[in-house]
């Protein structure tokens, strides 16, 4: 369990507890009391470093909850089905999506890379911190990186058009691999400019507890040849 230095502290943190819990209710995602627990440290961690270091532009901890658990939570159960256990986070930032989703799944493994030296150590603290075994960090240009396995799910949160994803990012994937792109309102435009030797699998509609905004998660796949 975490421990709180102030009376002020542990009602703040149990704020952030409820909404947690709660979203994770409407999501039907069920988290243990650990989960919880480090999704709480994630944030409180991500509060205190963010006044030193440009972490995230979102400041207020309830917004962190909304904009950032929350939304990463979303899309879990259209991760699911993809049944993958190799992911890596592209551009990742400060840990969104991918540190939630190790959180939640820490049997699956779960990769993150971003070219920003601070947030790459912020990632490494949290995973030290906790011991993390399921997650490392990378701090690579997308293209510069060149795994000895790829991975079952290339995901990315606002990091680029899908159409430089594909590019950046085409030798990290397996060959029966699946490109993630988490967008706001629908990128026809963007899915216009994909290359032609990729195909749209599936555009799920996500609905993030406590946020009135367009969300939606884009699968793709490379055609075989």
């Amino acid at each position: 369990m975490l421990t709180y230095s102030s009376t002020d502290q542990k009602e703040t943190q149990t704020q952030w507890r409820e909404l947690i819990e709660k979203g994770s209710d409407a999501l039907a995602i069920a988290l243990t009391l650990q989960q919880v627990d480090l999704l709480v440290s994630y944030i409180e961690q991500l509060v205190k470093w963010n006044k030193a270091y440009n972490l995230t532009a979102v400041r207020d901890p309830l917004d962190i909850v909304k904009l950032h658990i929350l939304d990463s939570l979303a899309i879990i159960e259209c991760l699911a089905k993809l049944n993958a256990n190799r992911f890596i986070d592209i551009g990742t930032g400060a840990g969104i999506p991918g540190m939630v989703i190790a959180i939640v799944w820490p049997e699956k493994i779960v990769h993150l890379l971003d070219t920003n030296g601070k947030k790459t150590r912020f990632l490494t603290h949290f995973k030290h911190l906790h011991q993390l075994k399921n997650v490392e960090v990378i701090n690579l240009r997308c293209e510069k990186y060149l795994p000895e396995l790829g991975y079952d799910v290339v995901l990315s949160r606002a990091f680029a058009t899908i159409k430089d994803m594909l590019h950046g990012c085409q030798q990290l994937v397996t060959l029966d691999g699946f490109f993630v792109a988490m967008k706001g309102i629908y990128p026809a435009e963007e899915l216009d400019a994909m290359p032609a030797n990729y195909c749209l699998l599936d555009c799920d509609v996500l609905q993030v507890p406590g946020l009135d905004a367009e969300r939606h998660l884009i699968t793709i796949q490379k055609q075989s040849t």
